[in-house]
């Protein structure tokens, strides 16, 4: 019988609770957002949860090989650090925009996110390509979500 991997398991919980916090905090997001005015290509709600389950799911496991490769301790703990940031940054975009409805202000905190997105990949690219490629559809998504919430300002 295999034994269950804590830390990997450890490692894909922090961003899937990070995620649930995030949701329950901005309870009805989908329902904002479903009245909002929103710009061509904007995908139907259903998909919101979808998509960023698997985005969590690839965070974890990215920050799973960076916390187990075998690489400057430094390196690893700055590049998580990182990682940290981007996903503290990244539960707070939601009450910003579903609670406070503060759309502008939450297309500037997406500018921070994508940056910090970007600035983790390249420290985790240094550790762990695998890693780092990983998070490129986080970063794809992300900037989609700019072109909406910039979308969602302007139209409201």
């Amino acid at each position: 019988m295999k034994t269950i991997n804590v830390t990997l398991l450890k490692c894909i919980g922090i961003p899937l609770a990070a995620g649930a916090i995030s949701a329950l905090a901005s309870g009805g997001g989908m329902r904002v957002f479903s009245v909002l005015e929103k710009p061509p290509l904007s995908p139907p709600g259903w998909l919101f949860p979808v998509v960023w389950t698997v985005l969590y799911l690839l965070m974890g496991l990215a920050s799973y090989l960076i916390l187990t490769a075998q690489a400057d301790q430094q390196a690893i703990s700055q590049a998580l650090t990182v990682y940290g940031y981007q996903l503290l940054v990244n539960v707070l975009w939601p009450i910003f925009f579903f609670d406070f409805g503060w759309y502008f202000f939450s297309f500037l905190w997406l500018i921070l996110l994508w940056l910090l997105i970007a600035m983790t990949i390249k420290q985790f690219y240094s550790i762990s390509k695998t890693a780092a490629y990983l998070l490129l559809p986080y970063l794809a998504w992300v900037t989609f979500a700019g072109y909406l919430n910039l979308g969602i300002w302007w139209l409201n």
